[in-house]
This record gives C-alpha cells, structure tokens and sequence, in this order.
C-alpha cells in the first residue's frame, strides 16, 4: 500500500496517524469504536500545561527545513497531543462565550467564516510551530480531508 505524500509516493507506515480523514469520517470511526470526539472545551482543558518545550520532541513543522528523501508526513506518537496532524472536536466553529467584537471589525468572527465549520485543535506537521499551543484554533468544512487531519476520540 502506498499513499502520496508531499514528498511524493511513499509505502504506507503503519506506524504512522492516520490523517486526511474528514469530519464525518472522524466521527463515524469515533461512533464504531464506541467512543467519542471531545468538544473543543474538552480538548484544551487536556492541553493546559503542555508547552511546546516539552511536546515537539523532533516532530518537523512547516518552519523547519524537510528531508526532501523522507515522506512529510506525521511521524508521531498518536498520544501526542500537539504536532503531527490536527485533530477534529465536535465543536462548530463559532466565537467563544462572551465574545463581543470591537466596534467596525470584521476580522475572523464573521458569519462568512463560522458557517458550517468545525474545530480542530492540535497542529500539524503543516503548521507553523509559533502557532502550536493548546488554545489555537483551526476549522474546516466537515467534508474536508486535507491539511493532516486526524482523529483524537474520548469516552
């Protein structure tokens, strides 16, 4: 078995998360096990107190230079929290409790933006590593199955 990999096709590690799986795909495998999504809520109350000092190991982000002979691909623990692939929550993407925009902004909490969108928390071998914390937020359309998200279940 193979799978195409941003560094072009490589045999499938069995090792490896699984990733580019949708919402519904997330949740339906959630379903089967008898488990759960979390909830966003959930998800970073588990995160609070990891840090990225102690949660990278050698986890490559977009930042770092890639092996350009090795698959980019998440390589990592599926225990790990933060890193590797973004993992889908069964929050709708919408504004925090409380959240009362400035006058005249238009900025990221806009209906345009939050319509039929879920939250995904965690990063990714795609992101960044100054946006891998435990309170970043990410959304997709449910359908979506790019940009290495996985699956993180609770019970």
């Amino acid at each position: 078995w193979f799978q195409f990999t941003l560094a072009g096709l490589k045999r499938i590690n069995p090792d490896w998360p699984v990733c580019h799986v949708s919402y519904f795909e997330a949740d339906a495998f959630a379903r089967w096990s008898g488990r759960r999504l979390p909830t966003e809520f959930e998800w970073e109350a588990v995160g609070q107190g990891i840090g990225a000092a102690n949660d990278f190991g050698h986890e490559p982000f977009a930042d770092v230079l890639f092996d350009r002979n090795n698959a980019i691909h998440p390589t990592r623990s599926p225990h790990r929290l933060l890193g590797g692939v973004w993992q889908w929550t069964s929050s709708s993407y919408g504004a925090y409790p409380g959240y009362q925009a400035l006058a005249g902004a238009l900025g990221e909490y806009n209906g345009k933006f939050m319509c039929n969108q879920y939250v995904l928390r965690g990063g990714s071998v795609a992101t960044s590593s100054s946006h891998i914390r435990p309170s970043y937020r990410n959304f997709f359309p449910a359908d979506a199955r790019w940009q290495f998200s996985g699956i993180r279940l609770a019970q």
